[in-house]
């Protein structure tokens, strides 16, 4: 017997989207629910939580980031994708902080929207059931003995590129913000260049080219993502 097909929530007010959102995903064996607005995505999620939504922060009867604060209120774990005008970056930045678990810009392309579902899906799952050994590449970091690899290669880091290091892995596919990192790894009481001095040594330390980046990647703008296993 198959296995039942993932099922995404689309809260989006543009037919146009909607409709692309639709063909695109169903090709890909995914089932789409459609939602007009804040109201009939409330009133969907009440018959049935889906495995992954897409939210439009521009509704027409509910503004996005409030819907995004009452998902998260009901459904802690559930994977949210927000959609997003390109210009709007303090929007994007709202929205991760609030729980969001990735953003794509409008205009967007369905096989980089349909990659960071499949990094969020993946994230619920590791969430879900935590393995103590983070793999992606050449990289791995056991969580449990506190020891970083590159290949064979045993990397020191210090304790704060360590803690830098392990929030990423914990939340791997997922933007982080600047604010989220500053909070998760200094209590707050820090400045952005923190963060980019610590992503610059541990960039120094575990990539194969620092200036071209496989594993720590940058969201200009809006903070880093750590890319998740393959």
């Amino acid at each position: 017997m198959s296995a039942p097909p993932i099922r995404i929530l689309v809260i989006d007010d543009e037919p146009p989207i909607r409709k692309l959102l639709r063909t695109g995903l169903t090709t890909q064996g995914y089932q789409t629910i459609d939602a007009t607005n804040g109201r009939t995505a409330m009133e969907a999620l009440a018959r049935e939580v889906p495995d992954l939504i897409i939210l439009d922060l521009g509704l027409p009867d509910i503004a996005g980031h409030d819907l995004l604060r009452i998902i998260r209120e009901k459904h802690e774990s559930l994977p949210v994708i927000v959609l997003s005008s390109r210009e709007d970056e303090k929007g994007k930045v709202e929205a991760l902080d609030l729980g969001a678990d990735d953003y794509v810009t409008k205009p967007f392309g369905v096989n980089e929207l349909l990659a960071r579902m499949r990094a969020a899906l993946r994230h619920r799952i590791q969430a879900q059931g935590e393995r103590p050994i983070f793999r992606v590449g050449e990289l791995s970091v056991d969580l449990v003995r506190r020891i970083v690899k590159v290949g064979d290669r045993e990397v020191k880091l210090s304790p704060k590129e360590y803690e830098m290091l392990r929030a990423m892995v914990h939340h791997a596919g997922k933007v982080l913000t600047h604010a989220h990192l500053l909070r998760e790894v200094w209590g707050g009481g820090a400045d952005t260049q923190y963060l980019r001095v610590y992503v610059r040594q541990l960039r120094s330390k575990l990539e194969p080219n620092p200036d071209r980046p496989e594993y720590i990647l940058t969201e200009t703008g809006v903070g880093y993502r750590l890319r998740a296993p393959d």
